[in-house]
């Protein structure tokens, strides 16, 4: 196995850091990767923020389900989908009178743009934490970004076609990590050719143990529903599906 499919093998998340700061360089190199992404007709529908400033960071470590560790945090990027700039640049160049003087009104960015955008912003994050681990710094993923939309917008003075998608904490590790890395199913639940297939029973029954094996719990079922209720029915799951549809109701209302 090369140097880059060790690195992903063994890659887990981190969140507890050294009191250790990251180099200008290396958060250079963090940002020219990601900024080297595969991205949508190479128009970058991302933007990328660095919270530098420690009450932003505390405030955030609230917002985000109360996760201390983001306030300590040497650095944390804000990866949102953005399509602003675009739409400025539209603005700038005169695109709103060329569309009139041809008899069509100026296209506003829909959902299909919103969804592109997120995934050009999520292609560019994932290329941030690869060469952040290959310089030696582990990272965390915060979905929890996605709550609290409004909030959010404010804190960050997001513009209205500006998005946050993820919020990544990078440091280096106090220690080597310990233990394996949290395992996945196993590929044939995930890879199937040419069509979706649904799940049968029995291989239904395996998913359940194992995620009875990743809570280490006894009765499969009994973890399933813990799991249901911890994950999918919580108070943070609901919050963050009212949070996008205030992000969507925004993004499609018009100017």
């Amino acid at each position: 196995m090369n140097e880059t499919l060790t690195l992903i093998e063994q890659r887990r998340s981190l969140r507890s850091y050294a009191e250790r700061p990251v180099e200008s360089e290396t958060v250079s190199a963090i940002f020219r990767a990601a900024l080297r992404a595969p991205t949508a007709g190479a128009m970058m529908l991302y933007s990328i923020i660095e919270i530098a400033d420690q009450t932003l960071k505390d405030k955030l470590a609230v917002s985000c389900d109360h996760q201390p560790f983001i306030a300590k945090a040497p650095l944390v990027l804000l990866f949102a989908a953005d399509y602003q700039r675009w739409y400025d640049l539209f603005l700038h160049t005169g695109i709103r009178d060329r569309c009139a003087a041809e008899g069509s009104s100026l296209r506003l960015p829909e959902e299909g743009d919103l969804l592109l955008a997120c995934c050009d912003t999520l292609i560019a994050a994932e290329n941030a934490v690869i060469a952040a681990e290959s310089l030696g710094l582990g990272s965390c993923y915060i979905g929890d970004i996605l709550e609290n939309y409004e909030f959010h917008r404010d804190l960050l003075q997001l513009p209205k076609y500006v998005l946050p998608v993820t919020l990544l904490c990078f440091g280096y590790p106090k220690a080597p990590p310990a233990g394996k890395p949290v395992p996945r199913f196993p590929q044939e639940y995930i890879h199937f050719k040419n069509n979706y297939r649904r799940l049968e029973p029995k291989e239904l029954d395996d998913m359940a143990s194992r995620v009875g094996r990743l809570t280490e719990g006894t009765d499969p079922a009994e973890e399933v529903w813990k799991f249901y209720r911890r994950k999918f029915d919580s108070d943070f799951s609901r919050e963050m599906s009212r949070s996008v549809r205030g992000m969507l109701e925004s993004w499609k209302s018009g100017i």
